[in-house]
């Protein structure tokens, strides 16, 4: 090996990043047609930018024609505690786990700017930087790197690290010698296939994201399909079920980012707690969060949905009521399934009311038929 990828995995590991390694970036893959066929079949649902982008997504070469290799990193944010066990606190919300700290993003491209830049000043090349926030494809890299492989739920799994690694990437003009690419493992296991809740783990290696709980409560911004609501459970932001079952998780290290540590507020917080929040107390209390990204309406119709799954609650239904008329029709569509599956007799009372006094709007639907 060469003075220069000694030299960056040396960097990169007094940066804090577990993983780094090497790949090409001109070879021919296979993680293109992939993409191709998942936009295809309509898998990405509402993610226009992955048909916009799609082009410059298949290969590296294609968003930078002066790539020649890649320098994937990888940082470890494992849980202290089974996200799993955290489905049964029925009125506490659900975060999931990689977004209860601040927000990776930012953690991880503060790190790879400053080893993107101490790289080009001693290679005299060209680098670029990504942080899961533009058309590169990072899993396939990670594992054409030898970072990992991408599992049955399409996810990373690394012998080290279990499915619990967050990436990033350096595209260089640099010729670097690379790294052995990591063969699958998964073997016969389907664990992370049996329990998704909501099937979006069409076939091993295939997802259909319009099913996946994590897109529909952080990327999907409308009304949430009502076959997918009582599956949601108390997940508020993300689902960790594929994550979590995984049986590489065992050979997992604790983190060492405290930035990705869990914030004390975001570990099972009451759901109407949250469903008080204003826009302000909202953008406060999530700052530097992933979180913070799908704004308050979207979020308060996730909380919505996890007090619908929750046990009866007078304070629960206190809280529900006044969302009945909110101006936004997602949240009020929402907080009508909500008070159904609380109480249905209040509910039937309110749906009276309203009828009569033509209050029904544009969300009659739920009022007629909320609980299909």
């Amino acid at each position: 090996m060469n003075s220069l990828e000694t030299f960056v995995k040396e960097k990169a590991k007094s940066l804090g990043f577990e993983e780094c390694r090497i790949t090409n970036t001109t070879e021919k893959w296979e993680a293109g047609d992939r993409l191709t066929e998942f936009v295809s079949n309509r898998y990405h649902g509402t993610m226009k930018w992955m048909e916009t982008t799609l082009e410059r997504r298949q290969h590296p070469t294609k968003m930078w024609p002066g790539t020649n290799s890649a320098i994937v990193v990888g940082m470890n944010y494992n849980p202290v505690s089974d996200p799993i066990k955290d489905l049964e606190a029925k009125t506490k919300g659900n975060i999931s786990v990689y977004a209860k700290g601040d927000d990776y993003h930012e953690v991880i491209k503060k790190k790879l700017k400053i080893l993107a830049t101490e790289f080009a000043n001693k290679s005299k090349k060209d680098v670029k930087v990504f942080v899961d926030t533009a058309p590169l494809m990072e899993k396939p890299l990670a594992e054409q790197a030898g970072v990992g492989w991408q599992g049955k739920h399409t996810n990373l799994v690394s012998r080290s690290y279990g499915s619990w690694l967050f990436l990033g990437v350096i595209l260089t003009s640099a010729e670097l010698l690379s790294d052995d690419r990591e063969t699958d493992k998964c073997g016969s296991c389907q664990a992370c296939i049996d329990i998704c809740p909501t099937e979006a783990i069409i076939a091993p290696y295939k997802i259909d994201a319009r099913r996946c709980i994590s897109y529909l409560t952080i990327e999907h911004k409308g009304l949430i399909p009502f076959e997918f609501r009582k599956l949601m459970g108390n997940r508020i932001y993300g689902c960790d079920d594929c994550l979590a079952v995984c049986p590489w998780n065992k050979f997992a290290k604790d983190s060492n980012e405290i930035k990705l540590k869990a914030r004390q507020e975001n570990e099972l917080p009451a759901l109407v707690e949250l469903l008080n929040l204003t826009d302000d107390k909202f953008r406060k209390r999530f700052r530097k969060s992933p979180i913070k990204r799908i704004g308050l309406n979207q979020f308060l119709r996730n909380v919505l949905i996890a007090i619908g799954n929750s046990q009866k609650s007078d304070v629960a239904v206190k809280y529900v009521v006044p969302r009945l008329d909110e101006e936004d029709y997602v949240i009020r569509g929402t907080a009508v399934w909500a008070l159904f599956k609380l109480d249905p007799n209040l509910f039937r009372q309110e749906r009276k009311n309203r009828i009569k006094n033509e209050k029904v709007k544009d969300v009659q639907i739920e009022w007629l038929r909320p609980d299909q």
